[in-house]
């Protein structure tokens, strides 16, 4: 399996603060890579980095590369809009528009050009076939998104973004916000997902981060301590404070 995103000395700075030290790793495409540490570690600040979210905070600069499909996201001449495009992006707490539910989904679609029902009907299904949402949504899609349960709508905001057909999906604490069912049927959903999109999630649950992720990255004070796959990092890391952190001394 090739590598789909590639960080090389990657560095960010708020001001003067230093967030982000010397990041460097590989990314495999359609795998799941789960991004680990204490509050305040800069695993956010780093997810948030490989689409650019960062750039619309104030004073914020960044020195290295960021490339997705060998091309640094980072260079000047990166039109951020297709950027986020190809990387679609999962917040913490679900956001829905005020919408119904059929035009939360062709939202992204019609800002890119689709126009013809037929077409947004069939993106409306496909995606809500594949967020695992459609038969409970197929007989109220005119209904406002704002109706669904939590976990609904967090599975409604996936299917949101795969409609305009990412390459990469970005997950801050998807889950955090969602009871032990509805995370369950998140995590499926991520296990189903990985076949077809490089998927980067941030998790402080580290049962979670050992379910549904195929490469665990560890962070501590900005810096990338270990990285390397799920299974080896949570059952014999090799730096005392992975294992300071996954048994819980700390964190």
């Amino acid at each position: 399996m090739s590598d789909k995103i590639k960080v090389e000395s990657f560095n960010l700075f708020y001001g003067d603060n230093q967030a982000l030290k010397d990041i460097g790793l590989n990314l495999e495409e359609k795998k799941v890579t789960a991004l680990i540490g204490p509050s305040g570690c800069g695993k956010s600040t780093f997810l948030r980095s490989i689409n650019r979210m960062n750039d619309m905070i104030p004073g914020v600069s960044t020195t290295g590369i960021i490339e997705i499909d060998g091309k640094n996201v980072y260079r000047e001449e990166q039109d951020l809009v297709q950027l986020r495009k190809n990387v679609g992006m999962v917040f913490q707490q679900p956001n829905p528009f005020p919408l119904s539910i059929y035009d939360n989904i062709t939202y992204g679609p019609r800002i890119h050009g689709i126009t013809k029902r037929e077409e947004l009907d069939m993106i409306v299904e496909r995606t809500l076939v594949q967020a695992n949402l459609w038969d409970e949504v197929k007989d109220r899609l005119q209904s406002s998104a704002l109706g669904l349960s939590g976990g609904q709508q967090q599975r409604l905001v996936i299917a949101r973004v795969l409609a305009i057909q990412p390459d990469v999906i970005l997950m801050d604490e998807p889950a955090s916000a969602l009871d032990p069912i509805s995370t369950e049927r998140l995590e499926d959903l991520i296990t189903q997902l990985k076949n077809d999109y490089t998927i980067v999630i941030v998790t402080h649950n580290m049962q979670q981060a050992a379910r549904v992720s195929d490469m665990t990255a560890f962070f501590l004070n900005g810096e990338i301590i270990e990285y390397s796959m799920t299974s080896q990092l949570f059952t014999s890391p090799k730096d005392s404070r992975t294992e300071d952190y996954i048994s819980g001394r700390f964190g």
